[in-house]
């Protein structure tokens, strides 16, 4: 699978001559289908697993006692979850442009977060400025990247920060653009991870499919923009997006 690095260079190499752009954009092309064609064909199958499993626990309900059992679900749920992400990866890029009021979109947002918080030891604070302008923008996308971050701030907070957990997200203009913060106190990113945070398929989070990020960051640059991460390690991290108003 190319990398973000590995689209950036081929980009430049597009931007050299008509023939290069169009002999790259093909490739591209086959090779974002041989990915959704993949996807299909491992999805098809394990569903007919999952299927049958139901039906030997439907036939059979003692073998929900059996040891590992629960282990056999938990490990087809990872390979759902893995196509899943590996499919909105592979479409991440796709638009559906309308005009978005941010600063209402963005309230509605934490109000959704804050709420499914409410019941955790975590603290949410939200800074939003009113004056933030409307934009063209793919609503679901944008709400995606942002509850990623969120979630993952979530995560980092409430299993490795040493006093109270907390998150906050901050939004406001500066320039030409828009810029939404997500920080959280967790235990941070140590350097030689932070390099490598957006490559598909490398996670450091238990459970993880390595494709949140990306996913993110490809949304990002779909939109013109750009997402970037700072950490202290031991202290913090805040993840930066960026979005052009024009």
């Amino acid at each position: 699978m190319f990398t973000q690095t590995d689209y950036n260079q081929l980009q430049q190499i597009m931007e050299e001559s008509p023939k290069k752009k169009d002999l790259l954009t093909k490739l591209l092309t086959a090779h974002k289908m041989e990915i959704s064609t993949l996807s299909h064909e491992i999805r098809n199958p394990l569903t007919l697993i999952y299927s049958t499993l139901q039906l030997i626990e439907a036939q059979h309900p003692e073998v929900l006692s059996y040891r590992h059992w629960d282990t056999l679900h938990q490990d087809i749920e990872y390979v759902k979850l893995l196509l899943e992400e590996l499919s909105s990866y592979n479409n991440s890029e796709r638009l559906s442009l309308s005009r978005l009021n941010t600063a209402d979109f963005l309230k509605a947002l934490v109000l959704s977060f804050a709420a499914s918080v409410t019941e955790t030891d975590l603290e949410f604070t939200s800074r939003i400025d009113s004056r933030l302008p409307v934009i063209h923008a793919d609503s679901l996308r944008l709400k995606e990247l942002l509850l990623n971050l969120l979630r993952n701030a979530q995560d980092s907070a409430c299993s490795t920060a040493k006093n109270s957990p907390a998150v906050s997200l901050y939004a406001f203009t500066k320039g030409e653009h828009i810029y939404i913060t997500i920080s959280d106190n967790g235990s941070g990113i140590q350097p030689a991870e932070l390099d490598n945070i957006f490559e598909p398929f490398i996670t450091h989070k238990k459970d993880g499919t390595g494709l949140g990020l990306p996913i993110a960051r490809r949304i990002a640059h779909a939109h013109g923009g750009s997402l970037t991460a700072a950490s202290d390690p031991y202290t913090a991290t805040t993840f930066t997006l960026t979005l052009p108003i024009q």
